[in-house]
């Protein structure tokens, strides 16, 4: 049961939504949800469908990237005024992707309660069921669209530790899986739309391979991606530098130069350019 309490500020409670299936909803958010004051949403008719299907009648408040600057300290006021609520994102998790640090940072700076309510979260469903390792993992997010900040991110995931795990939108899946696989190689990952809905659907393979499939593709919704670490696959064995000289000899015979062959076997088998360089090019003089 959610304790008001009208004599000190109210609670600021972060809520997790559904990603898809309603059914995910948590009886914790929904007793929430029910008890507010208010529920500042991202968008009002999405959230709307929400507490319809549980029958919830709370009044709701717009709260989005394009005018949390301007709506922040008015709800900080009513947080401090006593009034409890809620922020949820249209899917998931707040914060995660989604508008909210700019209010839960005032309310804390405001000494406001801020209070988690767990629950769906398509960055850890994801991971749950690609089949690659979760032990460390770097979160991504949406990568900019075009120009010299999407080549900066894009660049900054080579040296990014462990699993890595980036959302898209449906138009532009292609090319991050294309601009992935010319950036970090072959390495596997897996691409999952439509999570805990009908037609919920996960393609693993390399990221080249992925990109060839969802090329063509009309895709709903965004999508999230999971792609291995560097050094994802440490059951095999690592491929000797040496073995790899018949494909250096055939890379050279291609026009290649000695560095420019060294680093797209680095690239494919996920080795150092120095280390290849030395042993196929510098040894072999």
């Amino acid at each position: 049961m959610l304790i008001r309490s009208r004599a000190v500020t109210g609670t600021l409670f972060v809520v997790s939504t559904p990603i898809g299936n309603l059914g995910d909803m948590t009886f914790r958010a929904k007793e929430v949800l029910q008890s507010v004051d208010l529920i500042a949403c991202e968008d009002t008719r999405v959230t709307r469908k929400l507490l319809r299907h549980y029958d919830i009648a709370t009044r709701t408040l717009s709260y989005h990237e394009h005018n949390e600057a301007v709506r922040t300290p008015k709800l900080v006021e009513r947080l401090a005024a006593g009034e409890n609520i809620a922020l949820v994102s249209d899917a998931g998790t707040p914060l995660v992707s989604d508008p909210g640090y700019r209010l839960v940072s005032a309310a804390r700076e405001a000494g406001i309660l801020v209070r988690p309510v767990p629950g769906a979260s398509a960055l850890l469903a994801a991971l749950s069921v690609a089949g690659l390792p979760t032990s460390s993992f770097t979160f991504v997010g949406f990568v900019p669209r075009k120009g010299g900040a999407r080549r900066k991110a894009l660049e900054a995931l080579q040296d990014a530790p462990g699993t890595l795990v980036l959302y898209e939108a449906p138009g532009r899946v292609t090319k991050l899986l294309s601009d992935l696989e010319a950036l970090l190689g072959p390495r596997s990952a897996c691409v999952l739309r439509e999570m805990t809905k009908l037609h919920e659907e996960h393609q693993a393979d390399t990221l080249g391979r992925l990109a060839a499939w969802a090329q063509g593709r009309r895709f709903k919704g965004e999508l999230t991606i999971v792609v291995s670490g560097e050094c994802y696959g440490e059951a095999a064995p690592p491929v000797a530098v040496a073995s790899l000289a018949p494909r250096f000899a055939k890379l050279r015979a291609d026009g290649l130069s000695p560095r420019d062959a060294a680093k797209e076997l680095a690239k494919e088998h996920g080795l150092s350019t120095r280390d290849v360089y030395n042993e196929l090019a510098t040894h072999r003089r």
